[in-house]
């Protein structure tokens, strides 16, 4: 089947050759047409796709070969012994973000990153808080809180003795507000 503009451009190219015999050759006059795809044109574009597959190719085997590996610390940790830790206490382990409060309870553990965008709060010894520089937020010692734009309370990491009698930290697991592990005290 064909469409009339073939059929137009073929009678013009028969009447073009016919008369322009005599005339000299116009490289490329014969082709003008916008259907029409030349050798050339049909070889580079086979070139280029054959080059698209093979780097998309090596691009997926050198992806292979390099390992996907977090280089960030272990969310578990040893945070030493809780004798280390005195009644009252409030200690930041700066490598971790994590506050690790001793009171007669026991010992719990704060993720030190603020729940309103992720700053670390400071913990201000004179009035028992922990407040956010960023945008003011407060929360009382167990991780609650009371002031500003927090939307939640600090998360608690969990914490319980390993077999060195360390303290065994783990940030992925977040426990309940009232999870505090019983330290004898002596």
């Amino acid at each position: 089947m064909t469409d009339k503009v073939d059929v137009k451009y073929l009678k013009t190219i028969r009447e073009k050759s016919a008369a322009e015999i005599s005339e000299s050759y116009d490289p490329g006059s014969l082709l003008v047409h916008p259907k029409t795809i030349t050798r050339r044109c049909l070889f580079w574009g086979a070139w280029l796709s054959f080059w698209g597959l093979v780097s998309m190719w090596s691009f997926s085997v050198v992806r292979y070969l390099i390992p996907r590996v977090s280089y960030e610390p272990s969310s578990i940790f040893k945070a030493g012994k809780p004798e280390d830790y005195p009644l009252g206490s409030v200690t930041l382990i700066e490598t971790r973000k994590v506050w690790i409060v001793r009171e007669e309870k026991g010992i719990y553990a704060l993720i030190a990153v603020c729940t309103h965008l992720s700053c670390q709060p400071r913990w201000l010894e004179k009035e028992q808080i922990f407040k956010c520089p960023c945008h003011g937020g407060q929360f009382y010692k167990n991780g609650v809180n009371f002031a500003g734009p927090p939307p939640k309370p600090l998360a608690h990491a969990h914490v319980e003795v390993s077999d060195d009698g360390r303290l065994l930290v783990d940030k992925d697991r977040i426990v309940d507000i009232d999870y505090i592990l019983p330290v004898e005290t002596g």
